[in-house]
């Protein structure tokens, strides 16, 4: 009598925004644990070994600091080169940075380099240093995440002139949701019903936010008033920034051991040269029909975006201070993101990310003169109270995982 096929188990996809190089899987599909190899590169081994030992605790508050120091930084240059009017005076009402491309070209730029430095740094000494692109099927892959990286952020930048930047904080502080998106619509893959919850606590609590968001300082002189189509435009840079993730993902776990420090400087210097193209074309692509339609002339001048970059920080140098501190914040955030996830846990991560978009939002109220009605704390509370308990549970499933391991790992010793 032929037997009956069993039904393939639903795969449900770990709790983590993010993953490190413990929590991969090989592409068999079995775990895989991590080995580190002579020349600093990894293997994958479906059998129990001994895992790497985590850095103390003086490496952990160093990586912490440098993670809160380095993206408040940014964050908040980031709101004052999009809010400044550089060259205001009684006489002039002055003008702000609309350039968001040249802008993500010198961070790109920047974290090429320190992307580079800390491929070699980390690199033990005497051993090669791994390739940036180490196979032909691994360029695909990466060109999808410079792309998608390098669309994400003009409408990013394009939001903030539509909507307040706290409204941006809460809205980009769950990722989880266009990923979950990419992942049910490409992928056909399926989710726990927390999931599920945290992405409506979250999507209520930005609504929340943005229904009663009139009560901003300043709001006239801050943004256009047209919360929808910045929503639409916010809504766009979550789904490439999705994208982008997803796409990491895939290349961590198919293209082992492929790197963090590989990925930030490939990452990096490949979205310097689609972006760096589009400022060589773009005198010529704000004259065609396309530039018209998207008022590439209105927003960055009929020269193109490289040349009134220029000419606007001509006319106010005081604002390059602005841009390289963002460009270089970024760049050693990106640092000790990787070397965070090459050290400790992803759980560690999360939670520090969480904190720190927090505290990104309470620096932007302080610091910019926001005002929040109890409706939009409520709001804020939503999103973050989502965000938490989805990494409380991300926080409880690693361990009850590393738990496993242990057991597993003392049960091969006392077999053999």
């Amino acid at each position: 009598m032929a037997r009956a096929k069993q039904p393939t188990p639903v795969r449900r996809e770990v709790s983590s925004e993010y993953i490190s190089k413990a929590d991969r899987k090989s592409p068999s599909g079995e775990e895989a644990v991590v080995v580190s190899g002579a020349n600093g590169s990894s293997s994958s081994s479906s059998h129990a070994v001994p895992m790497k030992k985590e850095a103390g605790v003086v490496t952990l508050l160093i990586d912490v600091a440098g993670i809160y120091i380095s993206f408040l930084t940014w964050a908040y240059l980031q709101e004052k080169l999009t809010t400044t009017n550089y060259g205001a005076s009684s006489f002039s009402k002055g003008e702000r940075f609309k350039f968001p491309v040249f802008l993500l070209t010198i961070q790109s730029l920047f974290a090429a380099v320190g992307g580079k430095l800390f491929t070699v740094l980390s690199t033990p000494k005497g051993q090669p240093v791994p390739a940036m692109i180490p196979s032909r099927a691994i360029l695909p892959p990466l060109l999808l995440v410079a792309f998608t990286n390098a669309l994400a952020a003009p409408f990013g930048y394009a939001a903030l002139g539509h909507i307040d930047y706290i409204t941006y904080i809460l809205a980009k502080s769950c990722k989880l949701l266009p990923v979950m998106f990419l992942h049910i619509t490409l992928f056909r893959k399926r989710y726990p019903l927390y999931k599920y919850l945290v992405v409506a606590a979250v999507t209520a609590g930005v609504a929340v936010f943005t229904l009663h968001s009139g009560s901003k300082k300043h709001k006239a002189s801050s943004h256009s008033g047209q919360t929808s189509w910045g929503l639409l435009l916010l809504g766009i840079n979550l789904l490439f920034d999705g994208l982008t993730n997803s796409t990491q993902d895939y290349i961590f776990q198919t293209f082992q051991p492929y790197t963090g420090p590989q990925m930030m400087m490939a990452n990096n210097l490949l979205s310097s040269v689609i972006t760096g193209g589009y400022l060589v074309l773009s005198p010529w692509l704000v004259k065609t029909g396309l530039g018209e339609w998207f008022g590439m002339a209105q927003a960055t001048g009929s020269e193109g975006e490289l040349a009134g970059a220029l000419a606007f920080l001509a006319r106010h140098p005081e604002a390059w201070r602005d841009v390289l501190g963002f460009a270089v914040c970024g760049c050693v955030g990106q640092v000790f993101i990787f070397h965070t996830l090459s050290t400790f846990s992803s759980v560690l991560l999360v939670t520090v990310t969480v904190t720190r978009k927090m505290f990104t939002m309470i620096l932007s109220v302080v610091a910019f003169g926001h005002r929040l009605s109890q409706m939009q704390w409520l709001g804020v509370g939503l999103v973050f109270g989502g965000i938490g308990v989805e990494a409380g549970i991300a926080r409880r499933e690693k361990l009850a995982k590393e738990e496993a391991k242990k057991k597993a790992k003392a049960a091969l010793g006392k077999a053999q």
